[in-house]
């Protein structure tokens, strides 16, 4: 989701959804992992929900739990789907760049990201990207670099006009790059991202976000070889996916 070192890019290259569950010739949209990070909310419209961990030894094996529920906000104006999940009922929303919605389908989490200057001082395994000041994530559809994070320094050419200039955000002290909209298609939504909340009754432009220490317990427990994933769905729509999805 973030234009990052090449090493990075072929991480994130790396991380496509469908393996398979069960048996190998059963593909299902979990693939291959064996981390998930579940976001559950009441409805569409809702700006709070509850976030729980799981995790299997094999993709054979039964969920089983980790750790307790943790609460999060979610964009202003709640929840829409993924604009590449097809079988998104008619009349539920679905997720456009500035509608102020969070993304709901399964996405890798595969990048941390945050102001400490390594990945052993944010406390993670996964591929780290210590902010600078110059590092900015590209919201503008018509840029090339669309829903990448950029080092503006580096580019050969800026080619748009708006950006969230990361380290200026003191709420991306530490956060999780979520891989919605990847490759990049204008005007789907940019910039998701697992972050910092600022209090239990605030909203985001289209992240997930919660309290810093629930937040460092889920970058810490996250590992890039057990190719986590989060789902976000609302509860009724939890229902309808869990045994297609194969959710716990």
């Amino acid at each position: 989701m973030r234009r990052l070192s090449a090493l990075v890019l072929l991480l994130l290259a790396a991380c496509t959804r469908p393996a398979t569950v069960g048996s190998p010739s059963a593909p299902a949209p979990l693939g291959r992992a064996e981390q998930l990070l579940v976001v559950r909310t009441a409805d569409w419209g809702a700006t709070t929900g509850t976030l729980r961990r799981y995790e299997r030894a094999d993709r054979s094996a039964p969920w089983r739990t980790v750790g307790e529920p943790i609460a999060v906000v979610m964009g202003r104006t709640g929840l829409a789907w993924d604009d590449g999940v097809t079988e998104a009922p008619a009349g539920e929303p679905r997720k456009r760049e500035g509608d102020g919605r969070a993304p709901a389908g399964i996405f890798p989490v595969d990048t941390a990201f945050g102001f400490a200057s390594h990945a052993s001082d944010a406390g993670t395994r996964l591929p780290y990207l210590p902010l600078l000041p110059t590092h900015e994530c590209v919201d503008d559809g018509a840029s090339t670099h669309y829903n990448t994070t950029v080092d503006r320094a580096t580019v050969p050419r800026v080619d748009w006009t708006s950006s969230e200039k990361m380290r200026s955000i003191s709420l991306y002290r530490l956060g999780v790059m979520v891989g919605y909209n990847r490759p990049p298609r204008a005007g789907r939504g940019s910039c998701i991202f697992l972050h910092v909340w600022d209090g239990p009754s605030s909203v985001t432009a289209g992240c997930t976000a919660m309290e810093e220490p629930n937040l460092r317990t889920v970058v810490q427990w996250l590992d890039p070889a057990r190719a986590p994933v989060l789902v976000q769905l609302t509860d009724g729509a939890y229902e309808r996916r869990r045994a297609s999805w194969v959710l716990p």
